[in-house]
């Protein structure tokens, strides 16, 4: 018998980087292929991806093996990694909802990206992807047309159905603000047949209840916007259509234009608007170069940035960096998000600097007027294992506490814990022969990007630039004699990026006594050696590593050290 391997690459204790192995003998499906943000220790890194080193592999010609990518949601941590990561693999089909397919089509073309994805209506018969099948299901969510997926699978000829239902992030809000609520009913009639296991969203797993509707909140801006006297500026996940509606009704019944600032809100807004999703009519939006020919108090700005992000449009208005956007005292700036667990210190950082510049800021958790979460709660959770009634379970999309705090709320369930699979990015996981069971371990790690070049830079380059932020740099410049490998004169110390005062480095007498210990440690070292002088690698490591250990015998401090050997 055949097992069918399941392998996260991303999306396990992490709420980002959302990547999904379905593999069946010689055919692999991807479910999701998303990105991560960087945090402040990440030195020039922009972006993460997840670790596709295993699809890459030569040996195992595992990237022939793949039959297709099904996509659940339009957020960056779903589609985000698509530009950076196809052009890596070969050709397969890419079958997503309409809202979700617009927004990857349009980050592919941005990017000068020629694959594409194929768009599939939630009415849609079930389809065929290899030996997979799928069915599209909606489901509530921040962002429209939100799925579900329901994966049958060859393990399915002997072994409970063989089914999978893929619950990436969802909600059940029944009375969301566009209208489009979760199909119950097709949940229950497609799990009918049995669901081996259900992969659920876990990241509201330690909230008590249901996620409040975002029904209201049109009410609360409507309330806001009345007493503001200046500018009113919101800022939002650009994805968040139902929320720009919300917003842009709001001003229309406070008699305000709309303006959006910020490149990924523009690109979101034309691709919402062709699809007949966005509420926005020519006669409301103001163009940005047109501000000034407007009214504070009749302009509602729509600005990219809820996250602090270091270049956005909201981060260079709360700098005074942006062109045309320049706050004034009576401006009232609502953030209608929350942050991104891990981005935390960015956006506090962002409202303080705002605060700073004299304007009224209304954010989260001070407010809870102007955002409710898109991630079901405990209520719902249990909801969706009741109405899949799966016989085993993964939580996703959560940080191992909220992974955590689902385990509990199965086994309150009546499941056993060795129903409930707490798992690791690179963990795989076996079904079949009427047993689930850990397999592999397949190696995963950070992939750091810069978004502006689109390269990967390695984990040593990263660690050495933290090197560098926080201690300095010396670099040690050594003569060594090419013909028996021994140091010719004083080795030199440039240092840079140490506290001099506090580190004793005041005086040339300080470097100069610096230079001497190293040269006699140096001389300590290579002396025993000679047989292996004539390996320069190897005489460049060991500079290095006698380097390292004096100066922080003397200055107990870890800079970077470069020790460049000179041949003479």
């Amino acid at each position: 018998m055949n097992n069918l391997s399941l392998i996260p690459l991303g999306g396990i204790g992490d709420v980002t980087k959302n990547m999904y192995l379905y593999e069946y003998n010689d055919q692999i499906l991807i479910v999701d292929c998303g990105l991560g943000f960087a945090d402040e220790t990440m030195l020039g890194v922009d972006l993460l991806l997840p670790d596709i080193s295993y699809l890459l592999n030569s040996a195992k010609q595992n990237k022939k093996k793949i039959v297709g990518m099904l996509l659940t949601h339009g957020h960056e941590d779903h589609i985000g990694a698509l530009p950076f990561l196809l052009p890596q693999l070969p050709d397969f089909p890419i079958y997503a909802t309409p809202l979700t397919a617009a927004f990857a089509n349009a980050k592919l073309k941005d990017f000068n990206t020629k694959k594409r994805v194929e768009t599939v209506n939630f009415n849609s018969q079930e389809r065929s992807i290899g030996s997979f099948k799928f069915s599209f299901i909606p489901v509530t969510h921040s962002v429209s047309d939100t799925s579900h997926i329901f994966i049958k699978t060859p393990v399915g000829n002997f072994y409970h159905g063989g089914n999978f239902y893929h619950g990436s992030d969802f909600k059940f809000d029944d009375t969301p603000s566009d209208g489009k609520v979760s199909d119950y009913a097709k949940i229950s009639k497609l799990s009918a047949n049995g669901v081996l296991c259900l992969l659920s969203d876990c990241l509201g797993a330690e909230r008590a209840g249901r996620t409040p509707t975002d029904f209201g909140l049109t009410e609360h801006f409507n309330r806001e916007m009345r007493s503001c006297k200046g500018k009113f500026i919101v800022t939002t996940y650009s994805s968040n259509i139902a929320r720009l509606n919300q917003i842009i009704e709001a001003s229309l019944r406070n008699g305000r234009r709309v303006c959006f600032v910020g490149r990924s809100l523009i690109r979101n807004r034309d691709v919402a608007g062709d699809l007949g999703y966005l509420n926005l009519k020519k006669d409301i939006e103001v163009e940005i170069d047109a501000l000034r020919n407007h009214a504070d108090n009749k302009l509602t700005l729509i600005v990219a940035g809820s996250q602090g992000q270091e270049n956005s449009a909201l981060t260079r208005i709360a700098n005074g960096e942006h062109r045309d956007v320049k706050l004034q005292e009576n401006d009232v700036i609502v953030f209608s998000s929350d942050p991104i667990p891990g981005n935390e210190t960015s956006v506090y950082e962002l409202v303080d600097t705002l605060s700073r510049r004299g304007v009224k800021v209304i954010y989260s958790p001070v407010s809870r007027d102007f955002h409710v979460s898109g991630h079901a709660s405990l209520d719902e959770l249990e909801q969706l294992i009741k109405l899949v009634r799966p016989k085993k379970l993964i939580p996703i999309g959560g940080q191992f506490r909220h992974m955590f705090a689902y385990k509990k709320l199965a086994e309150k369930l009546g499941y056993k814990k060795n129903d409930v699979f707490l798992m690791e990015d690179g963990q795989e996981l076996l079904f079949g022969q009427g047993d689930v069971k850990l397999g592999r371990t397949i190696p995963t790690k950070n992939v750091y990007v810069d978004e502006l070049s689109g390269e990967e830079l390695e984990s040593f380059v990263l660690r050495d630039r933290q090197k560098l932020s926080e201690a300095g740099i010396i670099i040690i410049l050594a003569e060594v004699d090419s013909g028996n490998g021994q140091l010719v004169g004083s080795p030199d110390a440039i240092v840079r990026g140490l506290d001099a005062i506090v580190r004793g480095l005041t005086t040339a007498y300080d470097i100069k006594r610096l230079n001497s210990r190293l040269m006699q440690d140096f001389h300590k070292a290579l002396n025993p050696r000679k047989a292996r002088v004539t390996n320069w690698i190897y005489i460049r490591k060991l500079i290095g590593e006698v380097a390292e250990r004096r100066i922080y015998k003397d200055l107990r401090r870890r800079p970077l050290v470069l020790p460049v050997v000179i041949e003479v």
